[in-house]
Protein backbone atom coordinates (compact mmCIF):
# COMPACT_ATOMS: atom_id res chain seq x y z
CA UNK A 1 0.00 0.00 0.00
CA UNK A 2 1.33 3.43 -0.93
CA UNK A 3 0.13 7.02 -0.85
CA UNK A 4 -1.59 7.91 -4.15
CA UNK A 5 -2.32 11.54 -3.35
CA UNK A 6 -3.95 13.96 -0.95
CA UNK A 7 -7.64 14.73 -1.33
CA UNK A 8 -9.09 18.24 -1.16
CA UNK A 9 -10.31 17.23 2.32
CA UNK A 10 -6.66 16.93 3.42
CA UNK A 11 -6.89 13.15 3.73
CA UNK A 12 -4.22 10.87 2.31
CA UNK A 13 -5.50 8.47 -0.33
CA UNK A 14 -3.75 5.13 -0.71
CA UNK A 15 -3.35 2.71 -3.62
CA UNK A 16 -3.35 -1.06 -3.16
CA UNK A 17 -2.42 -3.55 -5.89
CA UNK A 18 -3.81 -7.08 -5.87
CA UNK A 19 -2.09 -9.74 -8.01
CA UNK A 20 -2.65 -13.35 -9.00
CA UNK A 21 -2.24 -15.47 -12.12
CA UNK A 22 -1.29 -12.66 -14.47
CA UNK A 23 -4.02 -10.26 -13.26
CA UNK A 24 -3.06 -7.05 -11.41
CA UNK A 25 -5.75 -4.74 -10.07
CA UNK A 26 -4.99 -1.41 -8.38
CA UNK A 27 -7.57 0.04 -5.98
CA UNK A 28 -7.80 3.48 -4.41
CA UNK A 29 -9.17 4.17 -0.96
CA UNK A 30 -10.94 7.23 -2.42
CA UNK A 31 -14.34 5.98 -3.58
CA UNK A 32 -13.16 2.34 -3.49
CA UNK A 33 -12.04 2.99 -7.06
CA UNK A 34 -10.73 0.35 -9.45
CA UNK A 35 -7.97 2.54 -10.88
CA UNK A 36 -6.00 0.12 -13.06
CA UNK A 37 -6.49 -3.41 -14.42
CA UNK A 38 -3.55 -5.19 -16.08
CA UNK A 39 -3.62 -8.62 -17.71
CA UNK A 40 -0.49 -10.57 -18.68
CA UNK A 41 0.19 -10.28 -22.39
CA UNK A 42 -1.78 -7.03 -22.79
CA UNK A 43 0.23 -3.81 -22.93
CA UNK A 44 -2.43 -1.44 -21.58
CA UNK A 45 -4.89 -0.99 -18.75
CA UNK A 46 -8.29 -2.51 -19.46
CA UNK A 47 -10.14 0.14 -17.47
CA UNK A 48 -10.10 3.91 -17.86
CA UNK A 49 -8.25 5.50 -14.96
CA UNK A 50 -6.01 8.37 -13.97
CA UNK A 51 -2.82 8.90 -12.00
CA UNK A 52 -4.15 12.26 -10.77
CA UNK A 53 -6.41 12.21 -7.70
CA UNK A 54 -7.89 15.60 -8.63
CA UNK A 55 -9.41 13.98 -11.72
CA UNK A 56 -11.35 11.58 -9.49
CA UNK A 57 -12.64 14.48 -7.42
CA UNK A 58 -13.69 16.25 -10.60
CA UNK A 59 -14.95 15.07 -13.98
CA UNK A 60 -13.86 11.46 -13.35
CA UNK A 61 -15.74 11.10 -10.05
CA UNK A 62 -17.71 8.15 -11.43
CA UNK A 63 -14.77 6.35 -13.07
CA UNK A 64 -14.10 3.05 -11.31
CA UNK A 65 -15.87 3.95 -8.06
CA UNK A 66 -18.46 2.17 -5.95
CA UNK A 67 -21.50 4.43 -6.09
CA UNK A 68 -24.15 4.45 -3.38
CA UNK A 69 -26.13 4.31 -1.26
CA UNK A 70 -28.34 4.59 -4.35
CA UNK A 71 -26.61 4.30 -7.70
CA UNK A 72 -28.30 5.59 -10.85
CA UNK A 73 -31.35 7.90 -10.68
CA UNK A 74 -34.40 8.63 -8.57
CA UNK A 75 -36.67 10.52 -10.97
CA UNK A 76 -38.72 12.37 -8.33
CA UNK A 77 -35.76 12.99 -5.99
CA UNK A 78 -37.89 11.74 -3.12
CA UNK A 79 -38.48 8.35 -1.55
CA UNK A 80 -40.91 6.96 1.00
CA UNK A 81 -39.52 4.70 3.74
CA UNK A 82 -41.73 3.33 6.52
CA UNK A 83 -44.37 5.96 5.79
CA UNK A 84 -41.93 8.88 5.90
CA UNK A 85 -41.05 10.91 2.81
CA UNK A 86 -37.37 11.82 2.35
CA UNK A 87 -36.27 14.61 0.02
CA UNK A 88 -33.04 13.90 -1.86
CA UNK A 89 -30.54 16.17 -3.56
CA UNK A 90 -31.71 17.28 -7.02
CA UNK A 91 -28.31 17.23 -8.69
CA UNK A 92 -29.36 16.49 -12.29
CA UNK A 93 -31.01 19.48 -14.00
CA UNK A 94 -32.55 20.56 -10.69
CA UNK A 95 -35.05 17.71 -10.87
CA UNK A 96 -33.46 14.28 -10.63
CA UNK A 97 -31.39 12.63 -7.89
CA UNK A 98 -28.27 11.14 -9.53
CA UNK A 99 -25.75 8.75 -7.94
CA UNK A 100 -26.57 9.88 -4.37
CA UNK A 101 -25.21 13.42 -4.75
CA UNK A 102 -22.32 15.07 -2.93
CA UNK A 103 -22.43 12.77 0.12
CA UNK A 104 -22.21 9.56 -1.90
CA UNK A 105 -19.73 6.77 -1.23
CA UNK A 106 -17.71 7.59 -4.36
CA UNK A 107 -16.89 11.01 -2.91
CA UNK A 108 -15.45 9.69 0.36
CA UNK A 109 -12.33 8.13 1.78
CA UNK A 110 -12.82 4.45 2.56
CA UNK A 111 -10.87 2.66 5.28
CA UNK A 112 -8.72 -0.43 4.73
CA UNK A 113 -10.02 -3.14 7.07
CA UNK A 114 -7.91 -5.98 5.60
CA UNK A 115 -5.39 -6.41 2.83
CA UNK A 116 -3.07 -9.02 1.36
CA UNK A 117 -1.43 -9.67 -2.00
CA UNK A 118 -4.69 -11.08 -3.34
CA UNK A 119 -7.49 -9.34 -1.47
CA UNK A 120 -8.57 -6.12 0.22
CA UNK A 121 -11.55 -5.14 2.34
CA UNK A 122 -12.56 -1.46 2.28
CA UNK A 123 -15.24 0.05 4.51
CA UNK A 124 -17.26 3.25 4.50
CA UNK A 125 -19.64 4.62 7.13
CA UNK A 126 -22.73 6.71 6.35
CA UNK A 127 -24.34 8.40 9.32
CA UNK A 128 -28.09 8.75 9.79
CA UNK A 129 -29.35 11.39 7.37
CA UNK A 130 -26.30 11.41 5.11
CA UNK A 131 -27.13 11.21 1.39
CA UNK A 132 -30.67 12.07 2.50
CA UNK A 133 -31.50 8.64 3.88
CA UNK A 134 -32.14 7.23 7.35
CA UNK A 135 -29.96 4.77 9.24
CA UNK A 136 -26.43 4.57 10.47
CA UNK A 137 -24.94 2.43 7.73
CA UNK A 138 -21.71 0.54 7.16
CA UNK A 139 -20.70 -0.51 3.67
CA UNK A 140 -18.03 -3.14 3.07
CA UNK A 141 -16.41 -3.88 -0.30
CA UNK A 142 -14.28 -7.01 -0.59
CA UNK A 143 -12.04 -7.27 -3.65
CA UNK A 144 -10.25 -10.51 -4.49
CA UNK A 145 -8.26 -11.66 -7.51
CA UNK A 146 -7.80 -15.27 -8.56
CA UNK A 147 -6.29 -16.38 -11.86
CA UNK A 148 -7.82 -13.92 -14.37
CA UNK A 149 -10.90 -12.99 -12.35
CA UNK A 150 -11.71 -10.03 -10.11
CA UNK A 151 -14.31 -10.82 -7.43
CA UNK A 152 -16.26 -7.98 -5.80
CA UNK A 153 -18.61 -8.49 -2.85
CA UNK A 154 -20.47 -5.50 -1.42
CA UNK A 155 -22.46 -5.64 1.81
CA UNK A 156 -24.37 -2.95 3.62
CA UNK A 157 -25.81 -2.95 7.13
CA UNK A 158 -28.11 -0.43 8.79
CA UNK A 159 -29.71 0.22 12.17
CA UNK A 160 -32.96 1.50 10.59
CA UNK A 161 -35.00 0.73 7.46
CA UNK A 162 -33.39 2.45 4.47
CA UNK A 163 -32.54 1.98 0.78
CA UNK A 164 -29.38 0.59 -0.84
CA UNK A 165 -28.44 -0.07 -4.44
CA UNK A 166 -24.68 -0.04 -4.99
CA UNK A 167 -22.86 -0.31 -8.31
CA UNK A 168 -19.25 -0.38 -9.43
CA UNK A 169 -18.98 2.25 -12.17
CA UNK A 170 -15.79 1.26 -14.02
CA UNK A 171 -15.38 2.15 -17.68
CA UNK A 172 -13.90 -0.48 -20.00
CA UNK A 173 -12.05 -0.33 -23.31
CA UNK A 174 -10.18 -3.50 -24.25
CA UNK A 175 -8.43 -2.13 -27.34
CA UNK A 176 -6.73 0.98 -25.95
CA UNK A 177 -8.39 3.02 -28.71
CA UNK A 178 -9.77 6.60 -28.51
CA UNK A 179 -13.29 5.18 -28.73
CA UNK A 180 -14.79 1.75 -28.02
CA UNK A 181 -16.38 1.21 -31.45
CA UNK A 182 -15.65 -2.30 -32.71
CA UNK A 183 -16.38 -3.92 -29.35
CA UNK A 184 -18.86 -6.80 -29.31
CA UNK A 185 -21.54 -6.92 -26.60
CA UNK A 186 -23.71 -9.79 -25.39
CA UNK A 187 -26.27 -9.45 -22.57
CA UNK A 188 -28.37 -12.37 -21.33
CA UNK A 189 -31.58 -10.36 -20.87
CA UNK A 190 -35.00 -10.68 -22.48
CA UNK A 191 -36.20 -7.32 -21.13
CA UNK A 192 -34.92 -3.80 -20.59
CA UNK A 193 -36.11 -0.46 -19.19
CA UNK A 194 -36.77 2.28 -21.76
CA UNK A 195 -35.80 5.75 -20.57
CA UNK A 196 -37.34 9.22 -20.78
CA UNK A 197 -35.70 12.57 -21.54
CA UNK A 198 -34.24 12.64 -18.01
CA UNK A 199 -32.64 9.22 -18.62
CA UNK A 200 -34.95 7.71 -16.00
CA UNK A 201 -37.04 4.58 -16.56
CA UNK A 202 -40.50 5.31 -17.92
CA UNK A 203 -41.91 2.43 -15.88
CA UNK A 204 -42.36 0.20 -18.91
CA UNK A 205 -40.61 -3.18 -18.87
CA UNK A 206 -40.02 -3.80 -22.57
CA UNK A 207 -39.05 -6.92 -24.48
CA UNK A 208 -35.68 -6.69 -26.22
CA UNK A 209 -36.96 -8.85 -29.11
CA UNK A 210 -37.37 -6.75 -32.23
CA UNK A 211 -35.60 -3.74 -30.71
CA UNK A 212 -32.08 -2.33 -30.96
CA UNK A 213 -31.58 -3.48 -27.35
CA UNK A 214 -31.49 -7.15 -28.26
CA UNK A 215 -28.02 -8.36 -27.31
CA UNK A 216 -28.91 -11.97 -26.57
CA UNK A 217 -26.48 -12.91 -29.33
CA UNK A 218 -23.06 -11.22 -29.59
CA UNK A 219 -23.33 -8.01 -31.58
CA UNK A 220 -20.89 -5.29 -32.64
CA UNK A 221 -21.68 -1.82 -31.34
CA UNK A 222 -20.69 1.71 -32.30
CA UNK A 223 -21.41 5.13 -30.78
CA UNK A 224 -25.13 5.86 -31.16
CA UNK A 225 -25.72 2.47 -32.75
CA UNK A 226 -27.52 2.00 -30.48
CA UNK A 227 -27.64 4.86 -27.96
CA UNK A 228 -26.95 3.19 -24.60
CA UNK A 229 -27.84 4.22 -21.06
CA UNK A 230 -30.33 1.55 -20.06
CA UNK A 231 -30.88 -1.14 -17.47
CA UNK A 232 -31.17 -4.69 -18.75
CA UNK A 233 -33.57 -6.74 -16.62
CA UNK A 234 -31.80 -9.97 -15.69
CA UNK A 235 -34.32 -11.18 -13.10
CA UNK A 236 -37.05 -9.95 -10.76
CA UNK A 237 -34.96 -10.46 -7.61
CA UNK A 238 -31.46 -11.26 -6.42
CA UNK A 239 -30.53 -14.77 -7.59
CA UNK A 240 -27.44 -17.00 -7.39
CA UNK A 241 -24.35 -15.76 -9.21
CA UNK A 242 -24.58 -16.37 -12.98
CA UNK A 243 -22.87 -15.06 -16.12
CA UNK A 244 -24.90 -12.25 -17.67
CA UNK A 245 -22.70 -10.16 -19.99
CA UNK A 246 -19.67 -10.45 -22.23
CA UNK A 247 -17.82 -7.50 -23.75
CA UNK A 248 -14.99 -8.15 -26.22
CA UNK A 249 -12.76 -5.74 -28.09
CA UNK A 250 -11.67 -6.02 -31.71
CA UNK A 251 -8.30 -7.11 -30.30
CA UNK A 252 -9.93 -10.24 -28.84
CA UNK A 253 -9.33 -9.07 -25.27
CA UNK A 254 -12.53 -9.09 -23.25
CA UNK A 255 -14.47 -9.64 -20.05
CA UNK A 256 -17.35 -11.80 -18.88
CA UNK A 257 -19.41 -10.45 -15.98
CA UNK A 258 -21.34 -12.63 -13.55
CA UNK A 259 -23.60 -11.18 -10.86
CA UNK A 260 -26.40 -12.02 -8.47
CA UNK A 261 -28.10 -8.67 -9.10
CA UNK A 262 -31.44 -8.31 -10.94
CA UNK A 263 -30.15 -5.65 -13.34
CA UNK A 264 -27.13 -4.44 -15.26
CA UNK A 265 -26.83 -0.95 -16.72
CA UNK A 266 -24.81 -0.34 -19.88
CA UNK A 267 -23.76 3.26 -20.48
CA UNK A 268 -21.90 4.34 -23.62
CA UNK A 269 -19.80 7.05 -21.94
CA UNK A 270 -20.85 9.87 -24.23
CA UNK A 271 -20.42 12.41 -21.40
CA UNK A 272 -17.77 10.56 -19.37
CA UNK A 273 -14.73 12.28 -20.81
CA UNK A 274 -11.28 11.98 -19.24
CA UNK A 275 -9.05 15.07 -19.39
CA UNK A 276 -7.56 15.33 -22.89
CA UNK A 277 -9.66 12.42 -24.23
CA UNK A 278 -12.86 12.07 -26.25
CA UNK A 279 -16.41 10.93 -25.64
CA UNK A 280 -17.24 7.22 -26.04
CA UNK A 281 -13.82 6.19 -24.80
CA UNK A 282 -15.20 3.50 -22.49
CA UNK A 283 -18.36 1.59 -21.65
CA UNK A 284 -19.69 1.50 -18.09
CA UNK A 285 -21.04 -1.90 -17.03
CA UNK A 286 -22.99 -1.52 -13.77
CA UNK A 287 -24.43 -4.56 -11.98
CA UNK A 288 -27.19 -3.26 -9.69
CA UNK A 289 -30.85 -3.29 -8.76
CA UNK A 290 -33.23 -1.74 -11.24
CA UNK A 291 -32.89 2.07 -11.23
CA UNK A 292 -35.62 4.30 -9.82
CA UNK A 293 -37.15 1.30 -8.05
CA UNK A 294 -38.77 3.33 -5.22
CA UNK A 295 -40.82 5.23 -7.82
CA UNK A 296 -42.07 2.08 -9.56
CA UNK A 297 -43.63 -0.42 -7.19
CA UNK A 298 -43.55 -3.19 -9.80
CA UNK A 299 -39.72 -3.00 -9.90
CA UNK A 300 -37.66 -5.18 -7.51
CA UNK A 301 -37.34 -3.44 -4.14
CA UNK A 302 -34.06 -1.91 -2.95
CA UNK A 303 -35.24 -1.70 0.68
CA UNK A 304 -32.92 -2.97 3.41
CA UNK A 305 -33.49 -3.35 7.14
CA UNK A 306 -31.40 -4.29 10.17
CA UNK A 307 -32.59 -7.88 9.68
CA UNK A 308 -32.24 -7.94 5.87
CA UNK A 309 -28.91 -6.31 4.90
CA UNK A 310 -27.68 -5.45 1.42
CA UNK A 311 -25.62 -8.05 -0.45
CA UNK A 312 -24.06 -7.99 -3.92
CA UNK A 313 -21.62 -10.43 -5.56
CA UNK A 314 -20.15 -9.66 -8.98
CA UNK A 315 -17.17 -11.14 -10.82
CA UNK A 316 -15.20 -9.91 -13.82
CA UNK A 317 -13.39 -12.67 -15.73
CA UNK A 318 -10.88 -11.30 -18.24
CA UNK A 319 -9.65 -13.17 -21.29
CA UNK A 320 -7.25 -12.79 -24.19
CA UNK A 321 -7.54 -14.17 -27.76
CA UNK A 322 -7.20 -17.93 -28.12
CA UNK A 323 -3.67 -18.84 -29.23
Amino acid sequence: MKVFGTASTGEDVHALTLSDGGLNVTLLTWGAIIQDVRLAGVDRSLTLGSNNLADYEGDMRHHGSIIGPIANRISTARVRIDGMMYELERNQDGRVHLHSGVQATHRRLWQVAESSDRHAVLTCVLLDGEAGLPGNREVKATFRVSDQTLHLDVTGTTDAPTLMNFANHSYWNFDGTPQWDGHVLQVDADRYLPGNDDLCPTGEIAEVAGSDMDFRMPRAIAPNAPWLDNNFCLSDRRVPLREVLTLKGASGVGMTVATDQPGIQVYDGREAIRPGRTAYEGLAIEAQGWPDAPTHRHFPSIAVTPDAPYVQSTTYRFFTPNP
